[in-house]
């Protein structure tokens, strides 16, 4: 599971469990003192909240974007450590990040600060501007796209996420998100409210877009070892000014994860390995693959799915 034709996987929101981390923080000394790193930037423990939770501080955007983000850098350090190279790499949202430091466009110290800040100024505009976001599964994106074509005169909301060819999520404030279930409903969808804390890429982030930005324009961004095929394009990318203009975008943009993998499969990625907590991931990639195609994709999440994912790559 390593070479030209694997891709790198970094989660996002939503991926996270409380007990992430747990072997990974244990046996890899470098992927603890990252966590180490991220808790002193964050003025958190930010160990204990992965490891004990609870859930409720631990899906807070300030505390889980630094947490996950250290979850993440350690899994690929550990994978960087025994060898194992993508050929290309991506992260969904929040997961952009970690995919810069594998590539090597971003150090890990910058890395941390930037979700560590990006983290805060999201909580306090979402806090500020309230909303939330909506999960819908069944109808085509087109078909959305049409049913917010009525909406959007009347309230703030957009598309997310473009996830898979059946699941987009859209974000925005509580009223246009009620009615977009309903009429999600009454298009014979299935609307899902997810539990997150604020309206992600939407325009009601701006503000915390505008202070963020105006870190990240400081941030020195290196040369891509290799592509990065980047949310708000779907295209890969690297050339470091160019990357740096896209992440500009990134917090108020839709993420076009479908356009991601689709890119990746054409640039000749035949294997997936997630990189990080949870399997979402993998299941958007399996709500993608055609009939009678499987493409492989596991999951390192520490040592112990490191262990079974060295054997499947010398058997």
């Amino acid at each position: 599971m390593s070479g030209p034709d694997t891709a790198w996987l970094f989660p996002g929101q939503g991926s996270q469990y409380v007990g992430m981390g747990w072997d990974l923080l244990r046996e890899f000394s470098p992927a603890a003192e990252i966590m180490e790193q991220a808790s002193a930037l964050s003025g958190k423990d930010l160990q204990k909240l992965c490891l004990q939770g609870p859930d409720a501080l631990l899906t807070r955007t300030d505390n889980l974007q630094p947490a996950i983000t250290a979850i993440n850098l350690g899994c690929a350090r550990l994978l960087q450590d025994r060898g194992f190279r993508p050929a290309v790499v991506a992260g969904h949202s929040l997961g952009e990040f970690a995919a810069l430091y594998a590539a090597g466009v971003l150090t890990v110290r910058d890395t941390l600060y930037l979700v560590t800040e990006r983290g805060r100024l999201m909580h306090e505009t979402a806090r500020q501007v309230g909303g939330g976001m909506l999960a819908v599964k069944g109808l085509t994106a087109a078909q959305v796209e049409h049913l917010l074509a009525g909406l959007q005169s009347r309230f703030v909301i957009t598309i997310a996420n473009y996830n898979a060819p059946t699941q987009t999520v859209l974000s925005g404030a509580v009223d246009g998100l009620e009615q977009a279930q309903a009429a999600v409903s009454q298009q014979g969808g299935v609307p899902v409210r997810l539990n997150v804390s604020g309206p992600w890429h939407s325009s009601l982030m701006q503000a915390a877009a505008e202070r963020f930005n105006a870190l990240l324009a400081d941030i020195d961004f290196q040369p891509a070892q290799i592509p990065v095929v980047l949310n708000v394009t779907g295209e890969p990318c690297q050339d470091p000014q160019a990357i740096k203009a896209v992440m500009l975008q990134q917090l108020c943009s839709p993420v076009r994860w479908r356009q991601t993998l689709q890119t990746m499969l054409a640039l000749g990625v035949q294997r997936f390995i997630e990189v990080g907590p949870g399997k979402v991931l993998r299941g958007l990639l399996r709500s993608m693959q055609p009939a009678g195609v499987d493409y492989p994709a596991l999951g390192v999440d520490g040592p112990k799915s490191l262990r079974f994912l060295s054997q499947r790559a010398t058997a």
